[in-house]
């Protein structure tokens, strides 16, 4: 790999999660994930990346370095602890100004491209794509105008004030990313976004982490018995996710053969509006009848998880929406079929037939049918099994990292073209950003 002697730096913008937070509690989840590895993959390729996040925790070190050529800037934006999302655009200005702060020292042109993540985020890139005079890449995660489409019971819709904040961002970026077409599509019929500026970029799995293994030693290590029949949620617990659909679902299995020994394994802790009623999901289960088929985990580092998925004979995804499902491509590179919910890019991440099952709704009933359909037909679950893993080897970090690189390229290009005038909110001198510069998939990156 050749590296330039200044090489690219990108400024990522995750302000309301931590890209070195556990997933699977509070609001950390599947963007921290991407954040992190998408950093790491980038930087490998000779891009220096800083991603600017708030702190949560006075511990928090100002910078960190997460990897070679990716830091961690810890901005102190409101409270450490106790400020719920809903309350975070009240620090917008303040997380700004820790942004636009750090740029400052440094000479003009020092960042080639902000990319931020989630709607609050794009806010802040929003600001310093006009004052840095630089482009603006965002990627969404999820959108509003589709959570409201199908809100689970016992959770609130997303507020207005998030659709007008995800509409100003999807006008002002000066390219888009989507984990699918359905979500492609979805920006432009709910949010105006113009079509030729939205670029799709599958998320991926750490392919050397997440496969195929030992499912007795897996079992061993997790205290599992090995003769049980498991099956396995993993995520953050509230409403969106839907785990009480698999509890619920699992009773109606347990009820038409007693007999059998199920286990259902949760893995993760409450988040969101499940931080209301924390413990839920255990009074479900006892109100059932099945507490003592269900084990509950807490969130576990990514080796561990491997090890969760490795023990399982399917994995379980009822969520009422998800942009894409990196449990689900987790699950399969690990060999393990997946029923999930028909909904949002879990259609991509799952193939139904082929690495999983596909449930179109949230029917306790038919969520048990779908889940029977696999677990008696041992030869069908092998196919499934095997089916899994070779799809899930089609998402990489590696190759999402690739599409980025591609997405700055082009947003580097239409920028230096239009030096940025023009915006629905304002006008401000054209300016050719620093170096349109060339960066090859092959990993090689071109002198300025």
């Amino acid at each position: 790999m050749v590296r330039r002697r200044s090489p690219d730096r990108v400024a990522v913008l995750s302000l309301h999660t931590s890209p070195l937070a556990q997933p699977g509690t509070g609001d950390a989840g599947g963007m921290n994930v991407y954040v992190l590895a998408t950093a790491k993959a980038m930087a490998a390729r000779g891009v220096e990346v800083e991603i600017f996040t708030r702190a949560t925790s006075s511990r928090d070190e100002p910078v960190v370095e997460a990897a070679d050529g990716v830091l961690v800037r810890n901005i102190a934006a409101g409270p450490f602890e106790g400020l719920d999302k809903n309350d975070l655009p009240t620090q917008l200005c303040a997380f700004a100004a820790g942004v636009l702060r750090e740029e400052a020292r440094h000479e003009p042109g020092y960042y080639d491209i902000v990319h931020s993540h989630y709607w609050l985020s794009g806010q802040v890139g929003w600001l310093a794509r006009d004052r840095w005079r630089i482009p603006l890449v965002h990627t969404a995660h999820t959108l509003a105008a589709v959570k409201n489409r199908s809100v689970a019971a016992g959770d609130r819709p997303e507020p207005a004030a998030r659709e007008i904040g995800e509409r100003q961002v999807v006008a002002e970026a000066d390219r888009l990313t989507a984990n699918t077409a359905d979500e492609k599509e979805a920006l432009v019929a709910a949010y105006g976004a113009d079509e030729d500026t939205v670029d799709i970029v599958a998320p991926g799995a750490d392919l050397t982490l997440f496969s195929p293994g030992d499912r007795g030693a897996a079992r061993a290590s997790l205290g599992l018995a090995q003769d049980e029949i498991v099956v396995t949620f993993v995520g953050r617990i509230q409403p969106l996710k839907a785990p009480d659909v698999l509890v619920a679902a699992a009773a109606v299995l347990v009820d038409r053969d007693p007999g059998r020994p199920l286990r259902v394994l949760v893995v993760g802790g409450p988040s969101g509006t499940g931080l209301e009623r924390p413990d839920s999901l255990i009074d479900l289960t006892r109100s059932l009848g099945i507490a003592h088929r269900v084990t509950f985990l807490p969130p576990q580092p990514p080796e561990r998880l491997a090890d969760v998925y490795r023990a399982s004979d399917l994995v379980a995804v009822p969520s009422y929406s998800e942009s894409f499902g990196l449990v689900a491509i987790e699950a399969q590179a690990c060999g393990v079929p997946v029923v999930a919910a028909d909904v949002g890019g879990l259609g991509v991440a799952v193939r139904s037939g082929e690495t999983g099952v596909l449930v179109d709704g949230h029917d306790v009933t038919q969520w048990a049918d779908a889940l029977d359909s696999v677990l008696r037909d041992d030869d069908l679950r092998g196919h499934l099994a095997s089916n899994a893993s070779r799809h899930a080897r089609n998402f990489s970090w590696d190759h999402t990292a690739d599409g980025l690189l591609e997405t700055y390229e082009r947003a580097a290009w239409r920028f230096g073209r239009t030096g940025g005038v023009d915006r629905p909110t304002g006008e401000f001198s054209p300016r050719r950003p620093r170096g349109l510069w060339r960066m090859r998939r092959t990993g090689s990156v071109g002198a300025r």
